[in-house]
């Protein structure tokens, strides 16, 4: 998970454990009183269940795959973060082997780390306008070019994109829009407008009441509407864990 100051990837036998964790919490929660206490924190200082204070997910939400999903993952990304991209490949294997059962639901929701920290660094400056060119993707070609756009970038972007230049930048987004089948005309107007700086400004706050303090950080939403932090580029095996102990559970 990249976060401001610092960065940490999950180790292999850190996942091993969080998916036990996972499964554990998945089936106590299902089957808890909704009214039963608790904390604030866990052992690790990550918001626990009861703190994620997101909006609900709706059809205004980038969704891939069935909207009435039992379960949902809302994922919160930075396209400017290493472990982002890292995380993607993992989301989009979830999809392919959930997806066309209708089981699993993938909503993408923008956190862009181009606020300054308390020294004034800013960790991803180019994030915030990467976000907008999602959405504008998105007001050009739906949201199946959202997430044709969303993935043609993630695919794209090196590991070290973040400390790329504001021009650099710019050709990448371009190149990308055009990969993904976008007029680059209306979408340099688009981007270039600022449009939906607001909206993406509007995801962000929802990640702070969320509880998210770097990228990627996702919630997964039980089939009783429970919500589960998955915080950090979590492995293909936690997922599946958890999803797979859910779903025995119905």
């Amino acid at each position: 998970m990249e976060s401001q100051p610092r960065s940490s990837l999950v180790t292999l036998p850190a996942a091993i454990i969080v998916a036990g964790a996972l499964v554990a919490i998945a089936i106590i929660w299902v089957n808890k009183p909704a009214a039963a206490p608790t904390q604030n924190q866990n052992a690790t200082g990550q918001p626990t269940i009861a703190q994620i204070n997101m909006r609900p997910v709706t059809a205004a939400d980038h969704i891939l795959g069935n909207p009435n999903a039992p379960i949902k993952i809302v994922e919160f990304s930075d396209p400017s973060c290493p472990y982002c991209k890292l995380f993607n490949p993992t989301m989009e294997q979830i999809m392919s082997d959930y997806g066309p059962g209708g089981k699993v639901a993938w909503i993408y929701r923008h956190f862009p780390l181009d606020k300054p920290d308390q020294n004034g660094n800013i960790l991803h400056k180019n994030a915030g306008h990467e976000a907008q060119a999602m959405e504008c993707a998105a007001s050009l070609g739906g949201n199946d070019k959202f997430w044709a756009f969303e993935k043609n970038w993630y695919n794209t972007i090196p590991e070290n994109g973040a400390v790329d230049s504001t021009s650099t930048d710019q050709a990448m987004l371009l190149a990308v829009a055009k990969n993904s089948g976008l007029d680059q005309s209306a979408f340099s107007d688009c981007l270039s407008s600022g449009q939906f700086k607001n909206k993406v400004e509007a995801d962000y706050t929802d990640g702070l009441n969320a509880g998210v303090s770097g990228t990627p950080f996702s919630v997964l939403i039980t089939p009783s509407g429970t919500k589960i932090p998955l915080v950090g580029a979590q492995s293909y095996q936690t997922i599946k864990s958890a999803i797979d102990a859910l779903l025995s559970q119905n």
